[in-house]
């Protein structure tokens, strides 16, 4: 689907999905609890979808509402399953080690650039507990055997997801583990997000001084009822876009949350601020714990008063699309001005942006970012692909429209 966005100011009240990352975790650890759990203010998309098909494969019983989710817990896990986690890393990550765990013969697929990301710190730390893995660098691949406790050594650099996937593993086993940290952990947010979902539904796990994680085995999930807190990294477009003159109250937005992504409100406050004093409104940051706020940064940057910069991105690279290299092209082919570099981009201020056409490279946040930047064009923006928003936000459009926004589907020859 290619759509067509005129330039139109938004204004009016949406109501931001729930938190992808919470949703993810909460569907996986109520799968494993004993009981029935239910799970409330869930928006679906195609991301949560992969995950909640997959734990049913693995023996859960799920029933689903309109926004809501009720789960009995893997009571006797499946002998073998084929596990299709669409084009969601966080499900391919996290479910390798609960499958391991569960001693479920899986058969992983994916689609889009998921084949082609690494899976390459569960392979040698898995290999060497039980695990089997027959992969030739793509999927589907096929993994078997029973995960044994012990000591993982992981990099922090790397995803992580990968963290996040034995957490949910390890209280499993018998015997107690340990992750040790070769290098210091990205993106540290989302395992907090982890281990704060892991306790509400029962289950403890030791941060130590090192920044390594202890474990403890023969641990039970515990049924628990939920609520889906809205997700930050999706607000972000929207207050983005209030920051480039458009005017949207945001609703589902709790006051207090550990997702890292709430960074936001600090970042458009200090520019705020400093426009405000007669400073220039740029930024710098480090995006090593927000890296799913880069692309949308980028287009908040082309907006300052003077040049912002963006380091710590370097895993963008291998996301959904290069997200470094397909954002600086969104905005350049507009007429903005941004620089990739090795580790993250440069963003030279613009006053306003011309129309075209622009990629959306598949990418979710890449097709968002287009809308949001088109409320600041003189000219239509075309975006190619636009139906990607579905891995994530599938309303957004319809909620871009509600606002004012204008969107009218076209066939390019």
């Amino acid at each position: 689907m290619n759509l067509q966005i005129k330039p139109h100011k938004l204004k009016g009240t949406v109501s931001i999905p729930s938190s992808k990352s919470i949703t993810h975790r909460a569907i996986i650890c109520a799968a494993l609890a004993g009981g029935i759990s239910n799970l409330s203010g869930i928006d679906y998309s195609k991301d949560i979808d992969a995950t909640l098909q997959i734990m049913e494969a693995f023996g859960a019983h799920i029933k689903k509402g309109d926004s809501n989710v009720v789960l009995s817990g893997i009571v006797s896990a499946s002998h073998t399953s084929i596990a299709d986690c669409c084009e969601s890393g966080s499900t391919l990550r996290f479910l390798i080690p609960v499958a391991a765990a569960l001693g479920i013969r899986t058969e992983f697929r994916g689609q889009g650039r998921l084949p082609q990301r690494p899976i390459t710190p569960f392979i040698r730390e898995l290999s060497q507990k039980g695990v089997t893995f027959h992969y030739d660098n793509t999927m589907p691949f096929l993994m078997e055997g029973k995960l044994q406790s012990g000591a993982f050594r992981l990099e922090g650099d790397i995803s992580s997801q990968f963290i996040t996937g034995l957490l949910f593993a390890l209280p499993l086993l018998d015997g107690d583990s340990e992750i040790i940290m070769t290098s210091p952990l990205q993106s540290k947010p989302y395992v907090d997000l982890t281990i704060d979902c892991m306790q509400k539904f029962g289950v403890s796990v030791e941060e130590t001084p090192e920044g390594n994680y202890k474990v403890r085995g023969n641990q039970t999930y515990q049924a628990a009822n939920m609520q889906m807190e809205g997700d930050f990294s999706q607000a972000a477009f929207f207050y983005v876009a209030n920051y480039l003159g458009n005017n949207v109250e945001l609703n589902n937005i709790p006051e207090k949350s550990v997702q890292g992504d709430r960074k936001i409100l600090e970042i458009i406050s200090e520019m705020c601020y400093n426009k405000e004093n007669g400073k220039n409104a740029a930024f710098h940051v480090d995006a090593t714990d927000i890296p799913d706020l880069v692309p949308i940064l980028a287009v908040l940057g082309t907006f300052g008063d003077g040049i912002s910069v963006i380091t710590g991105a370097r895993r963008l690279r291998i996301k959904e699309s290069d997200r470094l290299t397909a954002v600086s092209q969104l905005l350049n082919n507009l007429g903005g001005c941004v620089y990739v570099h090795e580790d993250g981009l440069e963003i030279h201020p613009v006053p306003t942006l011309h129309g075209g056409t622009v990629d959306s490279f598949g990418d979710h946040r890449i097709a968002m970012c287009a809308a949001i930047a088109a409320t600041r064009c003189t000219e239509a923006v075309t975006i190619l692909g636009a139906e990607c928003v579905e891995k994530s936000y599938p309303a957004f459009f319809d909620d871009y429209q509600s606002l004012g926004g204008i969107a009218n589907g076209i066939i390019l020859e």
